[in-house]
């Protein structure tokens, strides 16, 4: 009987240590996906951040490079340069790239490095006990604000794809979600795309990723779901920010 399923080679058969509900091990299948799709698993370099997937090295078979907090865009820029051949993407949440690594992925996407960063939002701090992040929304409690974000203390939560794409060197700049299936397809065809576009040597490329938390959030696993879709998705919208029709 012919195969018409099976767990991607770019990923190895282990367990993940995610919690119930976590969408991480999904993304990290699409990755997986499309490095064995587009045949690159023995020339991709992945950049590991710091927060619920730091060890994300341990499931992927590609070489991994663990950087410091905030720094896989650096640490990138770095590989890139040295293997302007290779495969390098960056995996990184929204406290590791939002908040002490701000700095780094302005000027890795202003400067237009040809790698490739896959940012998961689930709009809180996952690892660290559930405060609040750069991401969290307007009025959502955290352990860092009880009584909910407010603006007038908390500032406004950042969004990272509207920010990144008035910038020059970023070149493809997309954010999709993985609450359902047709998402998660979505999803996928856009991290494929923002490979293609490092293949192709445009410039600096990032898909956003809306995720959940169903630990931090309090809220069961498939209830999760549901509350992406109804208060993440219409703060954060969906959709193509820049290099829609870029050819690659």
């Amino acid at each position: 009987m012919a195969t018409v399923f099976k767990k991607p080679h770019a990923l190895k058969d282990l367990s993940l240590h995610y919690c119930p509900g976590c969408t991480h091990g999904i993304i990290h299948r699409l990755i997986a996906e499309v490095i064995d799709e587009l045949e690159i698993e023995g020339t991709t370099i992945g950049v590991s951040p710091v927060g619920c997937a730091y060890n994300n090295y341990e499931y992927f078979n590609c070489d991994f490079v663990q950087a410091a907090h905030g720094r896989a865009p650096a640490v990138a820029t770095g590989i890139k340069r040295v293997h302007p051949d290779n495969f390098v993407f960056t995996y990184q949440g929204d406290g590791d790239l939002a908040a002490i690594g701000t700095a780094e992925i302005v000027h890795a996407a202003s400067r237009g490095e040809k790698i490739t960063t896959v940012f998961v939002n689930n709009a809180i701090y996952g690892m660290t006990s559930g405060q609040m992040a750069p991401t969290t929304l307007l009025n959502q409690v955290t352990t860092t604000s009880p009584y909910g974000r407010k603006p007038e203390i908390h500032g406004f939560p950042v969004k990272v794809c509207e920010l990144l794409s008035t910038l020059e060197g970023a070149v493809y700049v997309e954010r999709t979600s993985v609450h359902d299936v047709k998402n998660i397809n979505k999803t996928k065809a856009a991290i494929k795309k923002a490979f293609q576009v490092q293949k192709a040597q445009k410039g600096f490329s990032i898909v956003e990723v809306l995720s959940t938390c169903p630990t931090n959030w309090g809220i069961n696993p498939v209830d999760s779901l549901k509350w992406l879709e109804q208060n993440m998705v219409p703060f954060y919208p969906l959709g193509n920010f820049k290099g829609k029709d870029l050819e690659v």
